[in-house]
C-alpha cells in the first residue's frame, strides 16, 4: 500500500512546518497548497488544484497571516475557504481536518473547557474560527476540527511561545508572566503527531489538543528558561487570571510534566 498523500494549507506556518516534518519522517507524501495558483477566493482554481493533486487528506492549517489586500480576508480564509474545502473533500471521499483555536473561548470564559463548553467568541479571530468550525461541520459530517492552544517550538522563530518570550526579553529586559493564567499549550511537534493521528478513519467532530496538565504560565516559562540556558529574567505577576486549559483525552496528547520535566524539577 502506498503512503498517504497529504495536501496542507499553511504549509510554511508554525504548525504546518511541524506537520510536514513529522509526516515526511513517517514516509508520507506532503504537498503544500499554492495560494498564488489557487487563492482562497478562487473556487474554480481550488477545484483544479485539488483534482490535480488528488490527496488522501487535506489539512487546513492556514491563517490570514500575510495580507493580500482582499476585503474581509480573515472571514475569507477562516470561514469561506474552510467550508468550501470541507465540501470538496466530502465530494471526493478525502479526509478533511481544520485547525481551530482555544480562542473560540474568550478571556471572559471560565475554564477549563470541556467538549460540552459552548464557545463564546462572536467576533475577531476567535469568532471567525468558531464560524469556520461550524462551516466545516455543516459541509462535511466527517470533518475533523482540532482546537489548538499556544504552541511551543524547539527554538524562537515563527508564531510560537519561544518567539514571544524572546521578543519580550529583548524589548523589555524582562518577561512578566502571570501565576494566575493556565494556558492551553503544547509542543508543536506533539501537536503535529496528534493531528496526523486524527486523520485515521473513525475520527470526526471536535477535538481539543492541549498538553497542560495543570501548570501556570509562570511555571511553564521558568521551566523553559531552565531548558534554554537561564538567559531570561522571568518576573511573576498576577496581572491576568484564567484557566484556559482544554480537556480532551482522546487525541492522546503527552502531558507537559512529561515533555517538559523541568517543571517537576523546580
Amino acid at each position: 500500500m502506498s503512503s498517504p498523500h497529504l495536501l496542507i494549507t499553511g504549509y510554511n506556518g508554525t504548525v504546518g512546518s511541524a506537520v510536514r516534518e513529522t509526516a515526511a519522517a513517517r514516509g508520507m507524501t506532503v504537498t503544500g497548497w499554492d495560494r498564488h495558483a489557487a487563492p482562497p477566493d478562487d473556487d474554480a482554481a481550488g477545484v483544479r488544484l485539488l483534482d490535480a493533486v488528488r490527496p488522501d487528506a487535506v489539512l487546513h492549517l492556514a491563517v490570514p497571516s500575510a495580507g493580500t489586500g482582499r476585503a474581509n480576508e480573515g472571514w475569507l480564509v477562516n470561514v469561506h475557504w474552510t467550508g468550501r474545502l470541507a465540501h470538496l473533500c466530502r465530494e471526493r471521499g478525502m479526509r478533511f481536518l481544520y485547525a481551530s483555536t482555544v480562542m473560540v473561548f474568550t478571556d471572559k470564559a471560565r475554564g477549563p473547557f470541556g467538549l460540552d463548553t459552548l464557545p463564546d467568541a462572536t467576533e475577531g479571530y476567535g469568532g471567525e474560527k468558531r464560524q469556520g468550525e461550524l462551516a466545516a461541520l455543516a459541509a462535511n459530517t466527517d470533518a475533523v476540527i482540532a482546537r489548538l492552544g499556544w504552541q511551543i517550538g524547539r527554538a524562537p522563530g515563527g508564531n510560537n511561545m519561544l518567539t514571544y518570550l524572546d521578543q519580550q526579553m529583548r524589548e523589555h529586559g524582562a518577561i512578566r508572566v502571570s501565576r494566575g493564567f493556565l494556558p492551553a499549550t503544547a509542543f508543536v511537534h506533539d501537536t503535529a503527531a496528534c493531528l496526523l493521528g486524527l486523520l485515521a478513519p473513525g475520527h470526526r467532530g471536535i477535538y481539543q489538543l492541549d498538553s497542560n496538565d495543570g501548570w501556570n504560565l509562570h511555571q511553564i516559562v521558568t521551566a523553559l528558561n531552565r531548558r534554554h540556558g537561564e538567559t531570561w529574567n522571568v518576573i511573576a505577576t498576577d496581572d491576568f487570571t484564567q484557566n484556559q486549559r482544554m480537556l480532551d483525552n482522546r487525541p492522546g496528547m503527552p502531558v507537559l510534566s512529561k515533555t517538559l520535566p523541568e517543571l517537576t524539577a523546580m
